[in-house]
């Protein structure tokens, strides 16, 4: 198979992996500028929002289910548009390869202003700017109408990076203060001082993602370096340390028939942090009494399965993320699980529409445990 074969096959099934998400963009107006193709594409969504038990937010959010036996303001009902997005794309032949750049945008940013999403270009397997970190392939997440998408597999997150790509094979350096640095992850959670406070060193990542008949698959590794520098006046026993952090993911879907796919994956490190989508833990590590920085053990997984039914499909998923605090000076939330079951159907060319139940639950370091139910319905026009 030719180089450029292979850069067309991993082309052609991420990009079917993305046309399965809910959140892609499926079409666009389309124009040329010179040798220059260029492409206005978005959508307009509504979100119709039910929330059984306690309000979980715009999405679903873990940390506002209540526990047992606390008090709870049951049924909320919530709609908004925030997902609603808007994108420019151009794609220009250069010296026997395209040069394509892409600026992208919805409205999850702060109190809701447009955010900025993707920014990026790329030429000849090289890719400069923000978009998906390298860390996810896409092959494992089951599509769901929450938008805040599958615990336990790889973050869908987008971050800063220098990025590389070979066929299969790609590697990156990416940003290492967005998936729980001392920034702010992209669950909007504030790290705090006492937090893996910076790293003087790229997140590494590489992934290979691959197809064999119905089967598709991809593995990828992130290495971190995490590093705690105390203020003088801070009262640290120590005034630095580091520790090392490191995460895999491994992802397959299956087409069973020409009605089912069947997918599953699951994402382990020590320090991985925000690398593992909606995680107890956002944080890689954290200071011990001792002066120590310790890192935090992850393990998630997920399965599901999509059955294609009349103009649309039936999607169903489990997932879980849980992060090991026995041993640790850590409290708070140790396992986030999610499952999903939805129908998204298409009545015509640009317009989707779906239905979904979702069951949430978190459980504490101490046993403590709360779960609650969501329906929410989405009505999508895509241009």
């Amino acid at each position: 198979m030719t180089q450029h074969n292979k850069l067309k096959q991993a082309s052609i099934f991420t990009a079917s992996a993305l046309a399965l998400a809910v959140a892609s963009a499926s079409h666009a107006v389309d124009f040329e500028i010179g040798d220059t193709k260029a492409s206005v594409y978005g959508y307009a969504k509504l979100d119709i929002i039910y929330d059984v038990d306690a309000d979980m937010g715009n999405l679903i959010t873990h940390s506002k289910i209540k526990l047992d036996g606390e008090e709870s303001q049951d049924g909320h009902f919530n709609m908004h548009a925030y997902q609603s997005r808007i994108g420019f794309q151009t794609t220009t032949p250069i010296s026997g390869s395209d040069l394509v750049t892409r600026i992208e945008g919805d409205f999850y940013g702060k109190n809701n202003n447009f955010r900025l999403r993707h920014a990026y270009g790329s030429w000849d397997g090289i890719l400069a700017g923000q978009t998906w970190t390298n860390f996810y392939g896409f092959v494992a997440g089951t599509p769901t109408i929450d938008f805040r998408g599958p615990p336990g597999v790889g973050n869908q997150a987008r971050q800063p990076q220098l990025r590389y790509t070979a066929g299969n094979f790609s590697a990156s350096i990416e940003d290492p203060d967005t998936l729980g640095g001392s920034e702010k992850t992209e669950n909007n959670v504030v790290q705090t001082s006492e937090d893996a406070a910076k790293s003087e060193l790229p997140d590494v990542i590489a992934r290979y993602t691959d197809a064999s008949g119905p089967l598709k698959y991809s593995a990828s590794a992130v290495l971190r370096q995490l590093e705690y520098d105390a203020e003088e006046d801070a009262g640290a026993t120590v005034s630095d340390d580091s520790a090392f952090g490191w995460g895999v993911a491994l992802e397959a879907a299956m087409d069973v028939s020409e009605a089912v796919t069947l997918r599953a994956g699951v994402t382990h490190g020590d320090g991985i942090g925000g690398y593992m989508n909606v995680s107890p833990q956002t944080s890689p590590a954290y200071l011990a009494d001792n002066g120590d920085l310790e890192t935090l053990e992850s393990t998630g997984g997920t399965i599901g399965a999509s059955i294609k039914a009349g103009p649309g499909a039936i999607n169903a998923s489990y997932n879980v993320s849980t992060v090991d605090l026995d041993d640790e000076e850590v409290d708070g939330d140790d396992t986030f699980e999610t499952a999903y079951l939805n129908y998204i159907w298409s009545p015509a060319e640009r317009i989707k529409y779906g239905i979904e139940a979702a069951w949430a639950s978190r459980e504490t370091k101490g046993g403590d445990d709360g779960d609650a139910t969501r329906i929410q319905g989405m009505v999508m026009y895509s241009f």
